[in-house]
């Protein structure tokens, strides 16, 4: 009932891109296994990895961590898309879900803390984390929603949820740009290993 659940996607198509970029090196790794690492790292309690476009190419890097993984077969409809058949995947009542980009590896355990410990403190169904008064990623969700989000139209974004709420939300600034920054490009990715190399 108290578990915090981490919904990490990485079933987008990758089109800017044009490869599949979870499975590009990052650090000793790959982006995915970093993202995974880092969830492994924090206070999240589980983690199921929702997958989509490159399903096999991704499963093959990260068949050799013991993770739970779903497919979402309506990935083509978007990010929304994941995050509900993320949700449909976890068994049984918990407390939240931390929903986290799979390309977003620069999110550290540290910042995947702030966010978990302000939900729990935190009288607040939706923590989000920013940087400058910019909101970014992961966002934590009260499993109060899970419902709700199931039932919006799948083409939505879960933005769709702050909006219906906006008195339930708890801002955590973290005073670091990392929650606002994905890898959806070459340059995106040139930009981020330059700085971890």
């Amino acid at each position: 009932m108290n578990d915090i659940w981490a919904i990490i996607l990485a079933a987008g198509e990758s089109t800017r891109m044009k490869t599949p970029k979870m499975v590009l090196p990052f650090g000793k790794s790959t982006i995915i296994e970093t993202v995974i690492s880092n969830v492994a790292a924090s206070d999240a309690d589980k983690m199921v990895v929702v997958l989509g476009s490159w399903r096999e190419e991704i499963l093959q890097v990260i068949g050799k961590h013991t993770i739970n993984s779903c497919f979402n077969e309506n990935y083509r409809q978007g990010m929304l898309s994941s995050v509900q058949c993320g949700l449909r995947f976890i068994p049984g009542a918990f407390r939240g879900m931390l929903i986290c980009p799979g390309d977003q590896p620069m999110v550290d355990k540290v910042i995947l803390n702030m966010v978990i410990s302000a939900f729990k403190s935190s009288e607040k169904g939706i923590v989000i984390p920013s940087h400058e008064k910019k909101r970014g990623h992961p966002v934590m969700i009260d499993s109060k929603y899970y419902v709700e989000i199931l039932n919006l139209n799948p083409s939505d974004t879960l933005r769709r949820i702050m909006d219906n709420h906006p008195d339930d939300i708890e801002e955590v600034e973290t005073g670091v740009p990392s929650v606002l920054k994905d890898i959806d490009t070459p340059d995106d990715y040139i930009n981020e290993l330059k700085l971890i190399s």
